[in-house]
């Protein structure tokens, strides 16, 4: 992994990681990819799996910091992407031809004072309350449309609280940006 990210050869290489994880998970065959294609155990970088079912969310689990190697991070949280996401029932062996993989490979959190710091479409936001927490990755306020305060509302919103609530002198906002790669072309 270089300074701009994780290459093209490393990215291919962990969504064939992914998948064939996946594919492990329900019963499936899978290859797995050469070692040459992954980054090497001491890239240690938060990382969230999404699943895609016809272009609709099925399933996305990460974690924003990792002790272990991004592989085997990347290898956790597609298994819990496709088997613990509290949204979605478990992934059947049947739907694994039916989703694509999208990888997002986080830099580290940064906590802001001020919310004209956010950049639509480069920031995903972390939002701390007393009363809940909440993430939406950096593509998300893109798919939708969202400007920032539609952005900072849905996050309140998927933490389980009130829109505006990062308006709270006690809500800590941190944002973050990401790699993101996918199985699924571009365009």
């Amino acid at each position: 992994m270089s300074e701009q990210g994780l290459s093209p050869r490393e990215q291919n290489g962990l969504l064939k990681l992914a998948r064939g994880r996946i594919a492990r998970l329900v019963g499936r065959e899978a290859e797995a990819p050469d070692q040459g294609q992954l980054p090497g155990p001491e890239i240690k970088r938060g990382a969230f799996v999404t699943l895609h079912k016809r272009g609709r969310l099925r399933g996305c689990i990460g974690n924003f910091i990792s002790d272990e190697p991004l592989t085997e991070l990347i290898e956790d949280m597609a298994v819990a992407a496709a088997s613990q996401d509290p949204r979605f029932p478990p992934l059947s062996g049947d739907e694994l031809d039916q989703v694509d993989l999208e990888i997002s490979v986080l830099s580290p959190l940064k906590r802001i004072e001020d919310v004209s710091e956010i950049q639509v479409g480069t920031h995903g936001i972390y939002i701390i309350s007393p009363r809940g927490r909440g993430v939406l990755l950096p593509q998300v306020a893109t798919e939708y449309g969202w400007d920032r305060d539609a952005f900072l509302d849905q996050t309140c919103v998927k933490a389980g609280l009130r829109p505006g609530c990062w308006r709270d002198p006690d809500t800590e906002i941190l944002i973050f940006s990401a790699q993101i790669f996918g199985e699924k072309p571009e365009g």
